[in-house]
């Protein structure tokens, strides 16, 4: 007799979604939007609850998540505030600075009861500090996450502009059991929570145990990443490919990280993945190419 195909993982997105506008044109994105387009590209059942303007931006940015197989449903329309939009800036190397624009449709994501039932059925859930910066996002994103207790709930730290405080970091780590940063953020973490960074091994392992975290994993550039569970280390030397521009492979190393956590996967198996996926993102312009087969499975 046949078993049935299990069901995908209910992934969600949670916070800001807007405009990557480069020095060329725009591309549609934000860390948690940006997450759940991976997340679905490696076979979750995606959603994304955020905030876009009644405008022409608001309408192209959900086509651009619809097309990445998101289910938008859980994006409010706002009739008062626009479309996010940041200005991105890249450097010689590639990497990426950012400008936001303020008081944006994603700000004022109200508390709906159809969020509690989302929630209720998550299997993952990603949310960072950026946010967070408004309070009425802030209290709705809070809320969610306490109803979401089942779910693997990842705190992308996500540092950007004047948009964070220890307060808020140390705030949002009691809501999370995964932890994702990178080694600029790894300091301001640490400080945060009282840890000193002596090498990232030891500081990583320090916040994860203060915590209780499930998992963490540190991106280090051209140094390579971390992954920290249950005291166990996995460290990798970063990918050979030809860098074009940064934005979205660290949201698609934790997309391969969470989706490898949701199946059970040796963590040696989840940081390979996760390495070559983020890898793949970086030699492509924008955050979310489609992702190949070889990089699916």
């Amino acid at each position: 007799m046949t078993q049935p195909s299990p069901s995908p993982p209910c992934v969600i997105g949670l916070g800001e979604t807007l405009w990557d506008v480069f020095p060329d044109g725009a591309v549609w994105g934000g860390a948690p939007g940006n997450f759940a387009c991976h997340a679905a590209g490696l076979g979750a059942e995606s959603f994304m609850v955020s905030g876009v303007g009644s405008d022409e931006l608001g309408e192209r940015g959900i086509a651009a998540l619809e097309s990445h197989g998101i289910d938008c449903r859980h994006v409010q329309r706002s009739p008062r505030h626009p479309t996010g939009t940041v200005t991105v800036s890249l450097g010689a190397a590639g990497d990426a600075s950012y400008v936001f624009a303020s008081d944006s449709a994603w700000d004022h994501l109200a508390w709906e009861t159809s969020l509690g039932d989302l929630a209720a059925r998550a299997s993952a859930v990603c949310f960072g500090t950026l946010g967070q910066r408004a309070e009425e996002s802030r209290r709705t994103i809070r809320r969610f996450l306490a109803v979401a207790g089942q779910a693997v709930r990842v705190f992308d730290v996500n540092l950007r502009q004047q948009f964070y405080s220890p307060e808020l970091i140390r705030e949002s780590l009691a809501l999370a059991n995964v932890l994702k940063l990178n080694d600029d953020e790894l300091p301001v973490v640490a400080a945060a929570c009282g840890v000193t960074v002596d090498d990232p091994v030891s500081a990583v392992r320090e916040v994860a145990e203060r915590h209780g975290l499930r998992l963490t994993a540190l991106t280090r550039g051209a140094a390579g990443s971390l992954l920290v569970a249950d005291g166990v280390v996995s460290a990798r030397p970063a990918e050979a490919c030809t860098i074009v521009d940064t934005v979205g492979a660290g949201d698609a190393f934790t997309a391969a990280v969470v989706m490898g956590l949701l199946d059970g996967r040796p963590l040696e198996t989840i940081h390979d993945h996760a390495a070559r996926l983020a890898a793949f993102v970086c030699g492509h312009r924008g955050a979310t190419p489609r992702i190949p087969a070889e990089l699916r499975a």
